[in-house]
């Protein structure tokens, strides 16, 4: 079995006893290192296989620059660019096969900001002196592994030896899976298909699943609060999934309004461009997902509205006739990119258990407004399709898994037609 190559990135004039540790460990493993100095204030402590220069070079600023500037966060993106667009390189050739990183604040910043441009799937671990806290912004929607490194990553002693080893047997371990991401568009695969789901919609979501699953798809699915709905579109554009029942929309509603749900500005403007079949529905878009500091404290700004408490501190109000026309015009502006390949699916008796007949946040008359400012905003490219049933109705569901399978069969035949 060939070696597998494992990038050790790390700031070579701090932790160059580190990683030179690390080489060392993973070569009694089995595996390769590639050490990346993204360090660039002082004299590395070892050899490099990138240079800071290379480095440096690739992140579009020479290095004797960037020493001139003597600011380690200035040189910052310029080193994680540079070292990001190496890697992608290496790794499109099959030549790093995973990655492991060192690094305090600064350090770990900058790791991660090259794991998270790094594919999904490849070996990422990120030894830390902060991965015992939040790192939900190093982590961001990537599967990087975060490790604690519980002393501070200054020297060799008998328990930093410990910690690196283990972080080297993880990588060279992962590295050695022989389970792979198939991607959607491998040769006459049925594509793996992308749901967006939020809690108001789960008994749908679930009986989407095992419908896919009877007609022979596999589906993966994402809790639409803002780093889902980013992931599931982040692996279109890494050709892991290639067709979406994009189920919840209520993270354009709270991109609008300042939820925990905000989904950011590229939301649901991905799949159109890249022709993949969707399905859609503005499930949960009618209300909202409000963080309170006090539990059960209603806001001053939604005292006005209908509302539902999901838990003690996460709100749910329902947005009125002129917000939720704000929302129709957002998500059809999102939508102008998709030219075909798509179907709306307007569930007309509500878009979730809290706005269906009986529930905390039901309103025809609401429902009804938004949905016409719906189909205004949208594209003509776009099918609708209106029912009298909620977004969890049994019969609404296996129609839009229907829909999307068939937009799915008709795409695939093209695609044969024309290798002929």
């Amino acid at each position: 079995m060939p070696k597998k190559v494992i990038a050790v990135l790390a700031t070579l004039d701090t932790k160059g006893q580190e990683a030179e540790f690390l080489r060392e460990q993973l070569a009694a493993l089995g595996s390769r290192a590639l050490l990346v100095d993204i360090g660039v204030m002082n004299a590395p402590a070892t050899r490099a296989d990138l240079s800071r220069a290379q480095v440096a070079r690739a992140g579009g600023t020479p290095l004797a620059t960037l020493q001139s500037g003597k600011s380690r966060e200035a040189a910052q993106p310029v080193m994680a660019a540079g070292a990001t667009a190496l890697l992608l390189k290496r790794i499109a050739k099959g030549e790093v096969h995973g990655v492991i990183g060192l690094g305090g604040l600064q350090g770990t910043s900058a790791c991660t900001a090259v794991m998270r441009a790094l594919p999904y799937g490849l070996p990422k671990v990120m030894v830390s002196t902060v991965a015992s806290g939040d790192t939900s912004s190093y982590v961001g929607i990537s599967d990087i592994t975060m490790m604690f490194s519980v002393g501070d990553i200054l020297g060799l002693n008998v328990f930093m030896r410990k910690v690196l080893a283990n972080a080297a047997g993880a990588a060279h371990g992962m590295a050695q899976v022989k389970v792979g991401l198939k991607t959607a568009r491998a040769r006459g695969a049925k594509p793996l298909i992308g749901i967006s789901n939020l809690g108001v919609l789960t008994r749908g979501t679930m009986l989407a699943i095992e419908l896919f699953r009877k007609r022979g798809y596999e589906s993966i699915v994402f809790h639409a609060v803002g780093t889902g709905g980013r992931a599931m579109e982040l692996m279109m554009k890494q050709g892991i999934i290639g067709a979406v029942f994009d189920y919840a929309m209520g993270e354009i509603s709270d991109e609008l309004f300042h939820g925990l749900r905000a989904g950011g500005k590229e939301r649901l403007s991905v799949a159109g461009p890249l022709g993949l079949p969707q399905v859609l529905c503005p499930g949960g878009s009618e209300h909202l997902g409000i963080l309170v500091s006090t539990p059960h404290q209603l806001p001053e700004r939604w005292k006005d509205h209908a509302h539902v408490w999901h838990n003690e501190v996460v709100l749910a109000p329902r947005l009125n006739v002129k917000e939720l026309r704000m929302v129709a015009r957002e998500i059809g502006k999102r939508l102008q990119g998709t030219t075909g390949n798509a179907v709306l699916m307007i569930p007309k008796l509500g878009t979730g258990s809290y706005a269906m007949p009986g529930g905390p946040l039901n309103d025809p008359k609401g429902d009804a407004a938004y949905f016409t400012a719906l189909k205004a905003a949208l594209p003509a490219s776009i099918e609708v399709i209106e029912r009298d049933l909620h977004a969890e109705d049994p019969a609404f569901v296996e129609e839009a898994v229907d829909r999307l399978i068939a937009l799915i069969e008709a795409q695939r035949s093209r695609t044969r037609s024309g290798r002929r």
